[in-house]
């Protein structure tokens, strides 16, 4: 282990380096391998670690970047978009996950938000460090909720930084694990939409095949029952990292801020309305944009989130 500076990490972090970026499929094997042994006892302890890949080179992405830009709707360009960026980091935010004294289980974790900052433009080609690592397990009325943080730096510069949140049920947070107040979710009619997007069944399969992330519960419509669900779910980051495409590189800028909460899963197949709207209509898009999206026909909301420039 070497012990270096983290931008945001917690100052008692440690850094182990890793040659490259794991591959996801491995990793999903050991987390569902793993997941068994990881029961509800005691009190969330998180390991006080962060992974950190130096090197990574992107020019041997293009075609993957290439790939991306067309299943998302992505403008070509050679520079990498926030959904891009979330695709490269993802895998080392997992393996965070799967670590033997990670005490939540990867299996049946559920993505609650997101919010990632792009502060510089990162361009194909260029040398990446990505950096991730858990912090801030607290209390959620179902469980424990937990933050994955993932860092993307181009020489010493920060360019984008990640927050996922994910829920853990069953699960209790460090200290007393009572759940501070949530705020009650508001009374919501869906608007008027500005597109319609037709997800057909093979969604999942086509998003996991860009983004390594293969969970049955997206690919497998017998995978996704054994987890509850009628049918395959899209995979939330595909919504979210669509909505952003819709925006677009010119309304949102070089640097900016997306996030997105997740609400009910999309069924596959699936036709899901979204509306894009300026954030604060008196602005023209100075204060950035607010998209949601929801079940066509149906008031059943599915993600909400903002794009901001910064």
């Amino acid at each position: 282990m070497t012990e270096l500076t983290v931008p945001g990490a917690p100052a008692s972090y440690g850094v182990t380096e890793l040659a490259q970026l794991p591959r996801l499929g491995g990793l999903f094997a050991k987390g569902l391998a793993g997941s068994a042994s990881k029961r509800p006892k005691g009190t969330v302890r998180l390991p006080k670690l962060a992974y950190q890949v130096a090197d990574v080179d992107t020019a041997g992405e293009a075609a993957h970047l290439a790939a991306y830009q067309r299943l998302l709707g992505e403008p070509s360009s050679e520079v990498l978009p926030a959904g891009f960026l979330h695709v490269l980091a993802f895998p080392l935010a997992t393996a965070v996950m799967v670590r033997g004294d990670f005490p939540l289980p990867l299996l049946g974790m559920v993505h609650l938000r997101n919010t990632a900052r792009v502060l510089r433009p990162v361009r194909l080609g260029e040398a990446l460090t990505v950096r991730a690592w858990a912090q801030d397990a607290r209390a959620h009325r179902r469980g424990v909720q937990v933050d994955l943080v993932a860092e993307v730096l181009v020489g010493s510069e920060l360019a984008y930084q990640s927050v996922s949140t994910y829920l853990a049920k069953g699960f209790t947070a460090p200290g007393d694990g009572v759940p501070g107040a949530e705020a009650p979710r508001e009374e919501w009619t869906a608007p008027l939409p500005t597109a319609r997007w037709k997800l057909g069944a093979g969604t999942g399969r086509a998003y996991g095949a860009i983004s390594g992330d293969q969970n049955p519960i997206h690919t497998s419509g017998l995978g996704a029952k054994a987890f509850g669900f009628p049918r395959a779910i899209a995979h939330g980051m595909y919504t979210a990292a669509r909505a952003l495409a819709e925006v677009g590189p010119a309304r949102r800028g070089e640097t900016y801020e997306w996030t997105v909460e997740f609400f009910k899963p999309v069924l596959l197949p699936s036709t899901v309305d979204v509306a894009i709207r300026y954030a604060d209509e008196a602005s023209a898009g100075t204060q950035g944009f607010v998209y949601e999206g929801w079940r066509s026909g149906k008031n059943t909301r599915h993600f909400r989130g903002t794009v901001t420039p910064l």
